[in-house]
Order: structure tokens, then C-alpha cells, then sequence
């Protein structure tokens, strides 16, 4: 056979196998359509995942054009160090002018990996937008560092998230077991009220010293008490509105500290009250369950109290008084 021939014979036989192939696909089902690019499907800071939905706060380091960066890459667990940060804008320039949230321009909040260790502090801007504050942990470890803002001129606030390391042997901690009540310096806080997925709940939060029902709860941050939720894993940050405030007429001094949230997801979340009195600013956490999880629903047990952290100076005024945790 000449040459022509046998090419010939070959496309042949090519178009036989394609046409085969094809019946084939067509037999079994239509080829699948590529999917369709769409803006979701791209790491824009936009703060939504690949279905669109908005994703929890603190899970990004950039969203909406805002950007948090460490200006300090490491984290002390000895001796307090400054540590600082700024927040670059949508043109990449540091920002300087902020809405205040809470009494404060930014909530800085710190807590390792396993959601022990947690600290709310609140650091001072020089005029450059560099925010600064001595600040030391507890233990060495894997660290996530919250920044909680509003900029001036938006309608709504931000949180971003970054890890952040504290060199030296991690020793992980397991998750508390869930509880509904914790105790913190002779202060006994307890929780009623539970999460609930996707839908909004109501959680009190009643304060009590040595059996006596507290009435007289200094404001903290505008209100007289301060909620941050975590959510195990991937440490979504979840804003918790208080009801009520300090000098409205209606909102009494305690006992009781109510809240509404709404958690996005089954799981277990890790509650932070920082509550106020006799001058003193301290912190009851709770494990909380929402939905089905490997553990069980809150009991009526007593999380025993965990040795106190390093006190930790800052300018801002909270921590100098030796804020300490359940």
C-alpha cells in the first residue's frame, strides 16, 4: 500500500473511533457544561464563598478592599512586647479615622488556636494608622489576632482575622466540656438560653458573688457586659449584640446580661463575658453546643477556675488591672 493510501486508511480509521467514542458519551448521558466562571469563584476579598453567601466575620485577613497586617510577626509568652499592626484601606494607605464601636476606635482580640488564652485588649494609633500595645501570652503556640473596626464612612464594621505565632512547645489543650455555669475570682456566672443554627436566640448571662445576685454591674464598653463567640475549628467570629444599655431606663445593672446572636452553623462554640465590678474587669467562658456535635448539650455543671493569666499593660486601660479569666 503507498503512502496516500495507508494516511488515508489512518484517518479513517480515526474518525471510527471518534464517532464510537461520541455514540458512546451521548449513550451514557451529555457531556457535562464547563462550569461558568463567576466573581464568587475568585479570592477578591469580598467576604462571600463559592455559593455567594457571606462568609462569618475573622476568617480573612483581607475583605471589601481592607487588609490587616502584622507589623510584630511573633507573639511573647514571657515578658510583655509591643506588639503591632495596621489596617490598610482600599487604596493600600493605613487607615486613620474610625467609627467608634463600644467605646473604642478597635477591639483587638487574641486567643490560641484551641481557644484558650483569650484576651480583649484595646491599643492606641500613632498618626501614621500603627497600632500598638504590650501584650504577652500565656503559653507558646499558634495564635489568632482579631481586629474589630468600623471606618469612618462605613455603614458597618469589620472584623479581620491572622495568625499570628508565639515561638516555643505547643501543648494543645483540649475543647472544656460544655457547661452552664463558670466562676472566675468568686464571681459565679451562669448561662440560660441556647444556640441555635441560622436562627436567632437569646442568651442571658446572670452574674452572682458568693451566692448574692449582683445589681450593681459597672458599663463596660457601653454596656454592662461584652460577649465574643468562637467557633471551634476554624475560629469564625461571631459579633453578639447586647440588649439594652447602661442609663436607657429600662436596662437594669444586673444580674442579668442579655444577649442576642445567631451562630451560622451546627458545632461548638467557645462564649468570652467580660463583665465589670468593684473596678475590675474579668472574663467567664463558656463551651457551648448548637445543633448536633460529638459532644452534648450544656449540663448543669461548674467550669472550674483556670490559673490566671499574665496580667498585660497597655495603654488603653484594660489589662492593667489584672483583668483575669474563668
Amino acid at each position: 500500500m503507498n503512502t496516500p493510501t495507508k494516511l488515508g486508511a489512518f484517518g479513517l480509521g480515526l474518525a471510527v473511533v471518534f464517532t464510537t467514542a461520541l455514540g458512546l458519551g451521548r449513550a451514557v448521558g451529555p457531556d457535562p457544561a464547563p462550569p461558568a466562571a463567576t466573581h464568587d469563584q475568585h479570592d477578591d476579598g469580598a467576604g462571600q464563598g463559592a455559593t455567594g453567601t457571606a462568609l462569618p466575620a475573622g476568617l480573612q485577613v483581607i475583605q471589601d478592599g481592607y487588609r490587616l497586617l502584622p507589623v510584630t510577626t511573633g507573639l511573647s509568652s514571657g515578658e510583655a512586647r509591643p506588639f503591632q499592626f495596621r489596617i490598610l484601606g482600599t487604596g493600600g494607605a493605613p487607615v486613620t479615622d474610625y467609627t467608634t464601636s463600644h467605646d473604642k476606635d478597635l477591639h483587638l482580640i487574641v486567643v490560641r488556636r484551641d481557644l484558650s488564652g483569650f484576651q480583649h485588649v484595646h491599643p492606641s494609633m500613632a498618626a501614621d494608622g500603627t497600632w500598638s500595645i504590650p501584650l504577652a501570652v500565656a503559653a507558646p503556640g499558634q495564635y489568632r489576632v482579631f481586629a474589630d473596626f468600623q471606618p469612618a464612612g462605613r455603614s458597618d464594621g469589620l472584623t479581620l482575622g491572622v495568625d499570628v505565632p508565639a515561638p516555643g512547645d505547643y501543648q494543645p489543650r483540649p475543647l472544656p466540656a460544655p457547661a452552664r455555669t463558670a466562676t472566675v475570682d468568686g464571681y459565679t456566672v451562669t448561662l440560660a438560653g441556647d444556640l441555635r443554627p441560622g436562627r436567632s436566640s437569646t442568651l442571658t448571662l446572670s452574674v452572682s458573688k458568693d451566692g448574692v445576685p449582683v445589681t450593681d454591674l459597672q458599663p463596660y464598653l457601653g454596656a454592662y457586659g461584652h460577649l465574643v463567640a468562637l467557633r471551634d475549628g476554624d475560629l469564625a467570629y461571631l459579633h453578639v449584640h447586647p440588649d439594652g444599655e447602661p442609663g436607657d431606663g429600662r436596662t437594669p445593672a444586673g444580674p442579668d446580661v442579655v444577649f442576642h446572636t445567631e451562630v451560622p452553623s451546627d458545632g461548638n462554640y467557645r462564649l468570652y463575658l467580660d463583665f465589670q465590678h468593684g473596678g475590675k474587669v474579668r472574663t467567664a467562658e463558656f463551651t457551648a453546643v448548637a445543633g448536633t456535635s460529638q459532644m452534648n448539650k450544656p449540663a448543669e455543671t461548674t467550669v472550674p477556675a483556670a490559673p490566671t493569666e499574665p496580667s498585660v499593660p497597655s495603654t488603653s486601660g484594660h489589662g492593667t488591672d489584672g483583668h483575669t479569666h474563668s
